[in-house]
């Protein structure tokens, strides 16, 4: 009897030509986490009918309570505290590969694949993540939350392909996807824009735009209506535009600077979790990335109490407390935690 196999189940085409190539030499059941979103019930259907047309079970797992109080509770309180928050970091490694590899492993199955665009590498004493093949595509940046243990139980089978010829194969199966919103997109603001979504759940008090001097120059609606390297929507008229520089939520400030003031070559990060269970020998000269779309560029990486110190080869444009600065051994991801803010 062939082994079994869990796929994380979304309704896309990655998780649906990730469960067709496995068929070839697992028996695949397939998971799906119902999170209590509005579409909820719509997915639902959908998955069962493609778990239906591949010939494999399916599961759904109630992971909505969890969710909400691991996620979105944490994504309303970061913005309100003026933090630009990335909820897809921590949903990888606290509900995808968390809860639902727990659930996962609950039924005896001790591997899970899911969809990403990621590689492994194991041998006798180590599992190392990579960056997926396809550069465009490359998901790693998500899953730097991830611990050694979790990866254990890992697999992806789309890491060493590209994008289009997932497509392809989905054609191939029959499955006539519309290309799929990116898995970078927040899966709760899905036809709801983001004030919307956070005007019942902050405070959302108005209060002064002011320059990094001091100076008032406006009025903003909300500082979670604001992140860094923001030009749009501050009604400010000047001879050069304004950018908002940094956001002070204790005192109720949007700060606004120019450009040049956008620019900065150190920052500092929390929270730091290592893939391989502990840092490099520092210093460690490596490639930061601050964002997803961000192009990782060289740094030097040392302590700082309890707090980690990037220190960038050239200065990098908008640097975001709240976002997750990334690092890389060339395509190996090592670890990565939340910027606290700029040093």
């Amino acid at each position: 009897m062939a082994e079994t196999i869990a796929v994380a189940m979304s309704g896309g085409v990655d998780s649906t030509v990730c469960a067709a190539l496995l068929r070839e030499n697992f028996t695949v059941r397939g998971f799906f986490m119902n999170l209590g979103l509005p579409d909820g019930p719509q997915q639902i259907a959908a998955v069962r009918a493609i778990a239906a047309r591949l010939g494999i079970e399916l599961e759904v797992v109630d992971l909505a309570r969890v969710f909400r109080e691991k996620i979105i509770d944490y994504f309303c309180q970061s913005y309100a505290a003026g933090k630009t928050p990335n909820p897809c970091v921590l949903c990888n490694p606290l509900i995808k590969c968390g809860a639902l590899l727990a659930a996962v492993q609950g039924r005896g199955i001790e591997q899970m694949a899911t969809g990403h665009y990621v590689r492994l590498r194991r041998d006798e004493t180590a599992v190392r993540l990579l960056a997926g093949a396809d550069a465009g595509k490359d998901q790693s940046y998500f899953l730097c939350g991830l611990s050694r243990e979790q990866l254990r139980h890992l697999v992806f089978p789309l890491g060493e392909m590209r994008k289009q010829e997932v497509y392809r194969l989905a054609r191939d199966l029959g499955f006539a996807h519309a290309h799929d919103t990116e898995s970078q997109d927040i899966c709760f603001l899905k036809n709801q824009g983001l004030a919307d979504f956070l005007k019942n759940r902050t405070d959302g008090a108005k209060g002064d735009i002011v320059t990094r001097d001091g100076r008032k120059v406006g009025r903003h609606a909300g500082v979670h209506h604001y992140t860094v390297g923001q030009r749009r929507g501050l009604g400010i008229c000047d001879a050069t535009p304004y950018y908002v520089t940094a956001l002070n939520a204790e005192k109720n400030q949007v700060i606004v600077g120019k450009e040049a003031d956008l620019w900065h070559d150190r920052l500092l990060v929390g929270r730091v979790g290592w893939l391989g269970g502990g840092p490099p020998p520092l210093p460690a000269r490596l490639m930061v990335k601050i964002r997803y779309r961000h192009q990782a560029a060289a740094a030097e990486l040392s302590r700082a109490g309890d707090l980690y110190l990037v220190r960038f080869a050239e200065a990098q444009r908008a640097i975001t407390p709240g976002q997750f600065a990334v690092f890389y051994d060339h395509e190996a991801l090592i670890g990565g935690g939340e910027i606290v803010g700029r040093a």
